[in-house]
């Protein structure tokens, strides 16, 4: 009668170990990306307000580029994890390979399309008179960088999946710390201004690309894996990701929403919800870490054909999202008097983001469920069911937020619609996650 649960328990440590063993590093890895776009901000704010304008409607571009293309990352997780699982480690680098060649043309597409109409995508961003001339030098010169970025986002895939988050963590903090050295040194010491901010970030983000793909290459070789460009290889690779770019842009045009319905409700709360966005931001890369450990995890589990591995370690990965969450909320709430003072001494802009703080910290625990779900289904490859339940929440999103300044509600009402949307996500994955298809066993789904 003993035996059972001492079992259990002794498989809920092996998957405690491996989820912090994933997460953590992948934290790391995920803070240590905005910091980027902070760095370069704070240097070049020194520079004028224009300019620091012009960084800001660049960047928001540029950020938008490559985060629409994030299933790089995910869809190489999934998938050389699977190989991981079966055994077959060329295959699976194989796979990874796949995925850079990827990114590496999907950036030079990129690059081709934002060089010429650099002026016309700030223009449409509603940059000043003053500040797109430096907007539209960031963003011709730090378009040259995409297809690094997306081959860190495919390789940082290959190596989630190969069960190593530690090497992206180590990549990232040097390629921040390098990123700021240069900016420093091309913005004021070589004169270079917002030019060399650019620069520099671009020489940062070239310089991770090149150490993912040697440690990609050394493994290659390794395990006899071949470094050419495979036609249908790439093409397997286009069509894994092509239904977690539906998801992403549905999550985007949803953030894109509220941030237009905020706008509607006057100065103060659109302020306020800048703030409270930035804040849920943060709470998402906690999340987002056991997600990621979800992807390898559950894609190595189906790999070696354990389903029921599988299915316990998707238990335990909802139990830590929701602990997570529980704790994330209580710490909001507690730090309310500490962080809205950090962002803003207007009395009216604090009572507006207030209540709707608490909404967020209420949330959080639904949150911890959807974020480690969708790290699951992607682990298990399960795409198409996360992009169709994603746009079924945009549909029931859209009009519910629309009506918010109609209906004369305030900020709080358009958090409880961004609620009610997470609610909505996290029914459609515990459907998902009880019906039990998402497990399918094999190298390949």
């Amino acid at each position: 009668m003993t035996q059972a649960p001492a079992a259990t328990r002794a498989a809920r440590r092996q998957h405690d170990r491996e989820i912090v063993m994933l997460a953590v590093p992948a934290f790391g890895a995920l803070v240590a990306e905005p910091l980027f776009v902070m760095a370069d901000s704070a240097i070049v704010g020194h520079l004028g307000t224009a300019q620091l304008a012009g960084l800001g409607v660049a960047s928001a571009l540029l950020t938008t580029a490559v985060s629409v293309f994030v299933f790089l990352a995910y869809a190489t997780t999934a998938a050389v994890a699977r190989r991981v699982g079966a055994g077959d480690l060329q295959a699976a680098i194989r796979q990874g390979l796949d995925g850079i060649w990827l990114a590496l043309l999907i950036g030079a597409t990129v690059i081709a399309v934002v060089l010429p109409s650099a002026p016309a995508l700030i223009g449409l961003f509603g940059a000043s008179d003053t500040a797109a001339p430096y907007a539209t030098t960031y963003l011709r010169i730090s378009s040259l960088g995409i297809p690094a970025m997306l081959i860190v986002l495919a390789a940082t895939g290959v190596l989630r999946g190969l069960q190593n988050t530690k090497t992206p963590l180590y990549v990232a903090v040097s390629g921040f710390v390098a990123n700021g050295v240069l900016n420093v040194g091309l913005v004021y010491g070589a004169d270079l201004g917002i030019a060399g901010s650019a620069w520099g970030t671009v020489i940062a983000q070239w310089g991770m690309a090149a150490v993912y793909l040697v440690v990609v290459v050394r493994g290659a070789r390794r395990h006899g894996a071949s470094l050419s460009p495979d036609a249908s290889g790439i093409r397997a690779s286009a069509q894994a990701g092509a239904p977690l770019l539906v998801r992403t842009l549905s999550l985007r045009a949803i953030l894109l929403i509220a941030t237009a319905v905020a706008a509607r409700l006057g100065d103060a709360d659109i302020a306020a919800h800048q703030i409270i966005l930035s804040l849920w931001s943060l709470l998402a890369f906690a999340l987002d870490a056991i997600a990621i450990a979800g992807q390898a995890i559950i894609g190595r589990y189906l790999g070696a054909g354990d389903p029921a591995g599988a299915r316990a370690a998707c238990r335990r990965m909802v139990q830590w999202g929701i602990a997570v969450g529980v704790v994330l909320g209580l710490l909001v709430i507690l730090s309310r008097p500490l962080f809205l003072p950090l962002f803003t001494s207007d009395p009216t802009v604090k009572d507006s983001a207030l209540p709707a703080l608490i909404m967020v910290a209420l949330s959080q625990p639904i949150c911890g469920v959807v974020f480690v779900l969708d790290g699951v289904l992607m682990g298990a490859g399960d795409g198409p069911y996360l992009a169709g339940a994603m746009v079924v929440t945009l549909a029931v999103f859209a009009p519910v937020a629309l009506l918010v300044p109609t209906l004369g509600a305030g900020l709080t009402a358009l958090w409880g619609a961004m609620t009610m949307m997470m609610t909505v996500r996290m029914l459609t994955l515990l459907l998902r996650a009880r019906s039990g298809r998402w497990v399918v066993t094999g190298a390949t789904r």
